[in-house]
């Protein structure tokens, strides 16, 4: 029920929804219809800029990196694509160099 609920709040791109939907356990890298939580918001911001010829955006991509979303899982629907492959492939360049310096950023340790 969680997962289909922030699935749904990605495809509104209601962030407060989808912070209380995780933080009430939903699984972040849960995966719906053959797409991450990732992957649908790489989908939903191209189709947005696609749809409205408004300027691309990030914010539900960097909102689930910053929460733990793991970029290197793929899945069915990207085509066996992890999501920085799938946003380059989808050409969502902003999330595409996101993910591609959250992976290459420098350890904690």
């Amino acid at each position: 029920m969680l997962t289909r609920q922030a699935h749904q709040a990605v495809e509104q791109e209601d962030l407060v929804l989808l912070a209380e939907l995780l933080d009430r356990g939903a699984d972040i890298d849960s995966e719906v219809d053959g797409l991450t939580l990732l992957q649908l918001a790489i989908d939903v911001e191209i189709d947005g800029h696609t749809q409205t010829g408004e300027p691309l955006h990030l914010d539900t991509t960097a909102f689930l990196l910053a929460r733990g979303a793991d970029p290197t899982l793929r899945s069915d629907g990207g085509h066996g694509a992890s999501a920085e492959e799938y946003a380059s492939a989808r050409g969502h360049w902003l999330a595409a160099c996101l993910i591609k310096a959250w992976l290459n950023r420098p350890s904690s340790s």
